[in-house]
């Protein structure tokens, strides 16, 4: 179990299962829900659904896979068969899937009959060690990500490990990078065990995943609403976010998995916090190669930079119209609420640029 948060304590494994099941049948739920997309419809539900130890009637509801469908459409789909299928304040919501299920059936559940109960079984990498912790739970304002949510616990989170082995390995480095933002903001020893590896290897992977997931809930312990610490984790994030919403709406352009832009946004706050915090250059050098060699060099032109600090100003962890920046006085040691000009996020942009041609993906 998670040594952090007593509210949703988290699980790893067939131990998981055994909790889960003493769960199902101490609270005797009038209807089991399990939300589940394409993917994990496909890949997930026909190993989970006989591990449940439950006489409790199971429906399992079904979504579109993807961030674009990350939306209150969904939403109001699901509260419409939640209804008709007779959901009552004693339902459960079981969320089998990665950061999308997680998100979206966290918010589906907090506001259906204002508030029914649910579990997340995050089943990539990413929902592990990020998206189903902390009890953030909502959907996208169009291509804006997360501007509709709300802070909800579920009753427990359970990783089952072997639910990574059916992802491809580029959902794999999209986890990876929250994973690498934990030890930039919290622990450089980590960072630099994470640093080291040179292959996706579960095995290798089993105990930095665990590690990681305590970092975020101790951090959320300390700060469950985002008032200070907890600020810390939108390391990446700011530009980040605006990336991956940028790449989600503009026509032609290649989608970026989350992670993929978070590691973009890394490189570049790294390089915001150097000019700014006085972050060692050479350690902001490392951090550009580190992820380089992970995750390759993403394109920008001009005309993307500019449109993407436009997007800046619908950050939602904006305050009376400043944009605010997580930065790093060193690793393990972040700054949070801290403001930025355009001139300067256009200089980290071509510091993020600034390698060989044969290194660009685009």
């Amino acid at each position: 179990m998670s040594k952090a948060s007593t509210e949703s304590p988290v699980y790893f494994n067939d131990p998981g299962y055994q909790e889960f099941n003493q769960f199902l049948n101490r609270e005797r739920f009038t209807k089991i829900f399990v939300l589940v997309d394409s993917n994990t419809h496909l890949h997930c539900l026909s190993s989970f659904l006989p591990k449940l130890e439950t006489t409790t009637e199971i429906e399992v509801l079904e979504i579109d896979a993807g961030e674009e469908y990350k939306t209150l459409e969904t939403c109001n789909s699901l509260w419409e068969v939640l209804s008709e299928m007779g959901g009552d304040r004693r339902s459960l919501l079981v969320n089998l899937g990665g950061g999308v299920v997680t998100d979206l059936g966290g918010f589906v559940a907090a506001a259906f009959k204002r508030g029914i109960s649910c579990v997340h079984f995050p089943t990539t990498l990413l929902a592990m060690v990020d998206a189903a912790l902390g009890g953030k739970n909502g959907v996208n304002l169009g291509a804006l990500k997360n501007q509709i949510g709300v802070i909800k616990k579920p009753e427990m989170v359970v990783a089952d490990l072997g639910f990574l082995n059916t992802l491809p390995a580029a959902e794999m480095r999209s986890g990876l990078a929250e994973m690498l933002k934990h030890g930039l903001i919290a622990d450089e020893d980590y960072w630099r065990r994470l640093n080291s590896l040179k292959d996706l290897n579960l095995t290798d992977l089993e105990g930095l995943i665990k590690e990681s997931m305590n970092i975020k809930e101790n951090i959320v312990e300390q700060d469950p609403y985002e008032k200070g610490l907890r600020k810390s984790l939108n390391f990446g994030h700011t530009l980040g976010h605006a990336i991956e919403s940028y790449f989600l709406e503009t026509k032609g352009s290649k989608k970026l998995l989350h992670g993929e832009a978070v590691a973009v946004g890394m490189v570049l706050a790294a390089y915001l916090s150097s000019e700014l915090e006085g972050f060692p250059k050479e350690k902001s050098d490392e951090i550009k190669e580190t992820i380089h060699s992970m995750y390759g060099n993403t394109g920008f032109s001009r005309e993307d930079q500019e449109k993407i600090i436009d997007l800046l100003k619908f950050d939602k962890k904006n305050e009376g119209g400043k944009i605010n920046f997580v930065l790093l006085r060193k690793i393990g040691e972040p700054v949070i609420d801290r403001e930025v000009s355009n001139r300067l996020i256009l200089d980290a942009f071509e510091y993020y640029l600034d390698q060989p041609e044969s290194e660009n993906l685009n």
